[in-house]
């Protein structure tokens, strides 16, 4: 399992029409796209997929779509979390995860619980799940953080395979990876830390920007893995700029942009987000070209 999903995720974004139905044929040139260009799994329903505003419906469809156009048979991680716990056990079994490889599942939001809280969470989803289970620390959106104590305790239940770590700190990062078990599979959600994080041993990265720059991310990532750490910083230092860009209007607002930009699909996205403005098109653009990622 964690070689399997070692190396670069891609959280694919959900394009949508004018409509604002499932673009799917965009979806399938997403997929393609980052599959011939060195992504390793596919994330699927993650918040980069805008989770929040597409319907139970809408997700097994996604799924599906996924598992049946994944010509070059990529693992898949699936995102079910919530802040009800009973939901996400809900989901785990009405869910047809056939072909999935594990499931994504975020620390619980909005409702604030305690560290204690968040260990009976996972415990239970963990418990209950078919797959194996990979937690999601992200405060910046949840409030709520995970202490390290709470992830190595975690890390105890076999059911529970890995971290996928958003918490922007790199000394978060430094005790994560020296408390951990080493076969515990901590990936990055950090698209500008991946190659000090991996520096430090984590596997790869779960990443926003590689929806519209597989390749350029790939190379970065796997270069970091293989050791060569002044190549991979090389191009990460090419991204720190444009990364920043991505969140000025909230996630998948930015990528979604780039995504138009590149032609792969449209840059629409639900409400209450709404499209990127002229003024960050334009600043994208210019940072594209500035980089060397557009002609």
């Amino acid at each position: 399992m964690e070689h399997r999903l070692k190396g670069v995720g891609v959280a694919l974004i959900t394009p949508f029409n004018e409509d604002n139905t499932i673009d799917f044929a965009g979806l399938k040139k997403l997929i393609d796209f980052n599959a011939e260009n060195g992504t390793d799994y596919l994330v699927v329903n993650g918040t980069t997929g805008e989770s929040a505003t597409t319907t139970n419906e809408e997700k097994h469809a996604i799924l599906d779509f996924v598992k049946k156009n994944n010509s070059k048979h990529l693992p898949i991680v699936y995102g079910i979390g919530s802040n009800n716990t009973a939901e996400v056990i809900n989901k785990l079994k009405t869910t047809d995860l056939s072909g999935v490889d594990a499931i994504l599942s975020v620390c619980p939001y909005y409702v604030k619980p305690s560290q204690a809280g968040i260990i009976a969470h996972f415990t239970a989803i963990a418990d209950a799940s078919p797959l194996p289970i990979i937690l999601y620390n992200v405060p910046g959106r949840t409030v709520t953080s995970m202490q390290v104590s709470t992830v190595m305790e975690l890390s105890q239940h076999p059911n529970i395979i890995g971290l996928k770590d958003a918490s922007c700190s790199m000394e978060i990062a430094l005790e994560l990876s020296k408390k951990l078990p080493a076969d515990f599979l901590l990936v990055s959600g950090d698209d500008n830390l991946v190659t000090p994080q991996i520096s430090l041993g984590y596997r790869g990265v779960i990443s926003v920007i590689a929806n519209g720059f597989p390749k350029e991310f790939a190379e970065m990532v796997h270069s970091a893995l293989d050791g060569d750490f002044k190549k991979a910083s090389k191009i990460q230092e090419r991204f720190l700029d444009f990364d920043t860009l991505l969140y000025v209007e909230s996630n998948p607002v930015g990528i979604k942009m780039v995504c138009e930009i590149r032609g792969i699909c449209d840059g629409r996205v639900r409400l209450p987000l709404v499209k990127a403005t002229d003024g960050l098109k334009a600043q994208l653009i210019d940072s594209m070209k500035k980089e060397g990622f557009l002609n």
